[in-house]
């Protein structure tokens, strides 16, 4: 067996997470999972009961049964190493390190890709203007990425197929479709596009793993756009990953009074570009792409190389002014910020420490991202910036 093979069993292996596999490679130890050395596991600092397990389990044979599950469904496995896998997801902070793709790996490969996400309850305005703007970018040669959820995620794949490509990152393994109404969508997306899990088979469906692969829609893409979401939505946990990844966040507008307007605005309030059309996009990646003649096809989108991306300096600030100069923060950020030193504090301890509930605390973190006043660490740990 080569080390992708033991890369991918690990990954089936329940139980084996992403930091044990990350201390493997590190470890170079990959090769006595191999070998099945379990002496030389324990060595590289494997527990004792996983390295037996991986000598145990990690057969050739219970190997090739795996991967024929997946070719059956039409699956096929990327790893991490592999040239198929996705520049721009490489970059992040804590990259997949299996995918399981369907459809055109041609996607995966665009470097003009653009996240559009919301939230699964839109208004008509809101689900509108995702299919609109989603299709508009993918008029340009854009790739659009959502999360196959209903509401936001639905209108934006549909408007990207309707004109061109779109990568759907699902929240289930291959063979669940969730939610059941979207069937046929993801049969258009498998012709048409591709969809992408890391989500092993036997995967238990849960909540938690949606915001987990929320990270994966934020670091396919140049940016992030929030149509529309409550101050609680997961739609700004993908916002966070884009600021964590150094991608850029962009948000659009809606009235005071919609509970579905809360999330955008409170972004575009925290320094996001406000959108309120494909212009607006655009015009952030202009050095990218000759727009001259009204885009770009996908082909030549794999040519270019991205800017590093950035949040956007709040549009009331005056040039030169610094983030820390710019940003005025609210009572609620004074109070958590003064929880936040040089030394790493996880957002557990945070909740515990200011008693806020988790979908405030998420958005008073996310605003004193974007004000720069602390950085997010992967394993969301946070810093004073």
């Amino acid at each position: 067996m080569n080390e992708r093979d033991i890369l991918f069993g690990l990954h089936e292996l329940p139980g084996i997470g992403w930091k044990t596999i990350e201390a493997m490679v590190a470890a170079k130890a990959l090769k006595h999972a191999a070998n099945r050395d379990a002496d030389a596991l324990r060595s590289a600092g494997i527990e004792e009961g996983k390295a037996a397990r991986m000598v145990r389990e990690l057969t050739r044979e219970w190997i090739e049964e795996r991967k024929e599950r997946y070719r059956k469904l039409g699956y096929r496995v990327i790893c991490r190493y592999d040239p198929e896998y996705p520049a721009l997801l490489a970059e992040t902070p804590w990259p997949p390190w299996v995918l399981y793709v369907r459809g055109d790996v041609k996607w995966l490969a665009s470097r003009l890709s653009f996240a559009v996400v919301g939230t699964r309850t839109p208004t008509q305005y809101g689900r509108k203007t995702a299919e609109t703007l989603s299709r508009k970018l993918a008029e340009h040669g854009w790739c659009v990425v959502s999360g196959m959820a209903r509401g936001i995620d639905t209108a934006a794949h549909r408007g990207a197929l309707s004109a061109g490509g779109t990568i759907a990152v699902l929240g289930t393994p291959p063979d669940r479709v969730y939610p059941p109404e979207n069937v046929r969508l993801l049969e258009a997306i498998a012709e048409s596009g591709v969809i992408v899990t890391e989500y092993p088979l036997g995967t238990k469906p849960h909540p938690g793993l949606f915001p987990r692969r929320n990270r994966i829609i934020a670091g396919l893409a140049l940016g992030t756009l929030v149509v529309e979401g409550s101050a609680s939505s997961g739609a700004l946990i993908t916002a966070d990953y884009a600021l964590e990844a150094s991608r850029d966040v962009f948000a659009v507008p809606g009235p005071i009074t919609w509970p579905q307007s809360a999330g955008p605005n409170a972004l575009i309030r925290q320094g996001a570009k406000l959108v309120t059309g494909v212009e607006d996009i655009l015009e952030e990646y202009v050095h990218m792409i000759n727009l001259q003649n009204g885009g770009s096809s996908p082909a030549a989108a794999q040519s270019v190389t991205p800017r590093p991306g950035k949040p956007v300096r709040p549009h009331d600030a005056p040039a030169g002014t610094s983030w820390s100069e710019a940003a005025h923060l609210n009572p609620d950020e004074r109070s958590v910020l003064a929880h936040i030193a040089a030394e790493p504090v996880s957002v557990d301890e945070l909740q515990r420490r200011s008693r806020l509930d988790f979908g405030h605390l998420h958005s008073i973190l996310l605003s004193l991202t974007m004000k720069k006043q602390i950085e997010q660490l992967p394993g969301f740990l946070y810093i004073r910036s």
